[in-house]
């Protein structure tokens, strides 16, 4: 019997997915959260074989989540189930520690099977996802630019990045300006919109 752990924040989603794993007779759905925080307790609670883990969840993204669950319960293997299908993700989630990666638009015998090949520990992944991450070129920003950029992005003020990162408030105009010009963008905002769009952000 594989024990299968939940974590997705949209309860009909959930309740969907424990229902379907739940008509296999060597599938058991032992825990479902509905938040990022809480797999890591739930998982050593329950002992699960095979976490199905969204991405985009509330208190801790699925990503983030993946990591802490694999040092906290090595022997749960992940399988990440996201609309977000974007070639970032999917390295990310490679490197936390994830053996699966599938889109929410997967048939449901295909997840299924998917469940099964992760807990026997096969890897499996999005045929399209798994291309488009080898074709997507590397970021041409640099890691400190790459990081004003992000702190840029999720709204704080330059002046308040160069106090954040212990920088000057001239060198963290230097970056947004350097990020500008190497990703030939019109204006920071631009910037912003390509480097997320190519998941370098």
């Amino acid at each position: 019997m594989v024990r299968v752990l939940l974590a997705e924040d949209t309860g009909i989603l959930r309740e969907t997915l424990s229902a379907l794993l739940s008509l296999q007779d060597d599938l058991e759905v032992v825990a479902e959260v509905g938040t990022g925080d809480a797999i890591v307790p739930a998982a050593q609670r329950h002992h699960p074989d095979v976490a199905i883990v969204d991405v985009d969840l509330p208190g801790l993204d699925g990503i983030t989540a993946t990591g802490q669950l694999r040092a906290a319960v090595p022997r749960c293997r992940v399988l990440i189930l996201t609309g977000l299908a974007r070639p970032a993700n999917l390295r990310a989630a490679l490197a936390a520690g994830a053996s699966g990666f599938l889109l929410k638009d997967t048939k449901a015998a295909d997840l299924v099977a998917a469940v099964r090949r992760v807990a026997a520990g096969e890897q499996v992944l999005d045929t399209n996802m798994a291309i488009s991450a080898l074709r997507a070129r590397e970021s041409p920003l640099s890691p400190r630019e790459t990081d004003v950029l992000r702190h840029y992005a999720s709204g704080t003020d330059p002046r308040d990045i160069a106090s954040q990162l212990f920088l000057s408030y001239g060198t963290v105009r230097n970056y947004l300006a350097s990020a500008m010009a190497k990703l030939d963008a019109r204006n920071r905002v631009d910037a912003i919109r390509i480097a997320t769009e190519a998941g370098w952000l």
